[in-house]
């Protein structure tokens, strides 16, 4: 016998062939008792419709139950495990079958809440490491950001909510994510790894500032070299100095006193010089605590009369090491000067969880923006090449940033970016 393809036509089929051995016995029964043809026919009728009510009736008790069961999984299926269909019968398999549906919804409740729970530690993870990381959804639009996003996009992540890929820069090329622009292209190397929530596949970017990590290495490499340098020429310095005093001492004329004097000052000028390298390979002891602005700017503004030096901004205390910072200012405001500028602007700015310092000149600015960290490397006649790497060197120590530019019409800018303690 062909299987019947639905429940409905089961049942349908299975009480047809039960309702009509009743019917030819009904109807037999009737003819036995000599009934009128009339009141067979209207028996037969009554019968009929009988039967055909408690067929319907039979099938939808039946089929409530599947479909009660129904709307419980497409709960379910909607991850909505708090919505329970009761089931149509009190005992029996029926019954079964909806307390497992109910046991179901309670273990994939427990599991998605398991889930969540995971996937809310690892966005705080994400939240707090020092790389700008940044999530798509399915159709490239942003959906979360962390802190160090404002470090590169300079604003919120919340304010460029739901932005697409193309309105923050970005492009997809060769399935790799890069900058549009050329200049954040040879910064930032984005690595990209696709992960699925909410049955969607969302894209998470990791950017690393290959700049950075090149310009430590290259630190490195010229700490080594003053170290090597410093140990070597000191080693040197210190016996040519004492033999050359032990002579002047010894000398009978004036010419060789002077010769030998000279020699005893020049090493004592080259020694200085290799101490003051050898700053650049320390790792200094901050002191950082809230600095009024005001009383740094007093500070800093009565070492240079004959210069104009005006602040502004939001922020009235920085997280700084009083000492250290102070000399950063001291530094960036000697170089002002040394380009003929003739006035200084310090504007400080309080934007979430980090100060922004702009120190603004009007000077002549720099030719070559390329080797102004380089140790050693300057274009002044006097100059010995520190300054501005022992500015950044401790700014980077405080765990901020400095960037440097020129004006697009005179001067330079240089940019300080110092975190808040996340406990103020």
């Amino acid at each position: 016998m062909r299987k019947t393809d639905s429940l409905e036509r089961y049942l349908q089929f299975k009480l047809l062939w039960f309702f009509i051995p009743i019917g030819l016995f009904f109807g037999l029964w009737t003819w036995q008792i000599e009934l009128k043809w009339q009141w067979i026919l209207l028996s037969e009728l009554g019968l009929f419709l009988t039967c055909l009510l408690f067929n319907l009736n039979i099938k939808t008790r039946v089929l409530k139950a599947f479909t009660r069961a129904t709307l419980h999984l497409d709960a379910i299926g909607q991850e909505d495990y708090n919505q329970f269909a009761k089931s149509s019968f009190s005992s029996g398999k029926v019954k079964e079958f909806h307390v497992q549906l109910k046991k179901l919804s309670e273990l994939l409740q427990q599991q998605k809440s398991r889930y969540d729970q995971h996937a809310f530690l690892v966005y705080q993870l994400i939240g707090q490491l020092e790389s700008p990381i940044l999530v798509f959804d399915h159709k490239q639009q942003l959906t979360f950001g962390n802190q160090a996003f404002e470090h590169l996009f300079k604003r919120p992540w919340l304010m460029l909510k739901h932005a697409s890929a193309e309105l923050l820069g970005l492009e997809l090329a060769a399935n790799n994510w890069q900058f549009s622009e050329s200049s954040l292209r040879n910064k930032w190397q984005i690595r990209k790894s696709e992960f699925i929530d909410d049955g969607q596949t969302h894209q998470l970017l990791v950017f690393i500032d290959i700049e950075s990590a090149l310009r430590e290495n290259q630190l490195n490499a010229w700490q080594q070299i003053i170290r090597v340098l410093t140990h070597e020429i000191r080693n040197s310095l210190t016996p040519v100095s004492s033999m050359a005093e032990t002579l002047a001492d010894k000398a009978d004329n004036e010419r060789d006193k002077m010769v030998l004097s000279v020699i005893t000052e020049r090493c004592s000028h080259l020694q200085n010089f290799v101490n003051r390298y050898s700053s650049l390979s320390q790792q200094y002891q901050l002191n950082c605590q809230w600095l009024l602005v005001e009383h740094v700017m007093k500070s800093v503004a009565n070492m240079y009369d004959n210069l104009k030096i005006t602040t502004s901004g939001t922020a009235k205390q920085i997280w700084a090491d009083n000492e250290f910072f102070e000399q950063v200012l001291i530094n960036l405001i000697k170089n002002a000067q040394e380009a003929s500028a003739t006035k200084v602007s310090l504007n400080f700015d309080q934007q979430e969880q980090f100060t922004v310092i702009d120190v603004v000149d009007n000077g002549h600015g720099f030719n070559n923006l390329e080797n102004l960290f380089v140790p050693l490397y300057t274009t002044k006649p006097q100059g010995q090449g520190i300054g501005l790497s022992f500015c950044r060197s401790i700014i980077e120590q405080h765990q901020g940033v400095l960037e440097l530019h020129n004006n697009e019409e005179q001067g330079v800018t240089v940019m300080i970016i110092l975190p808040i303690p996340a406990s103020s």
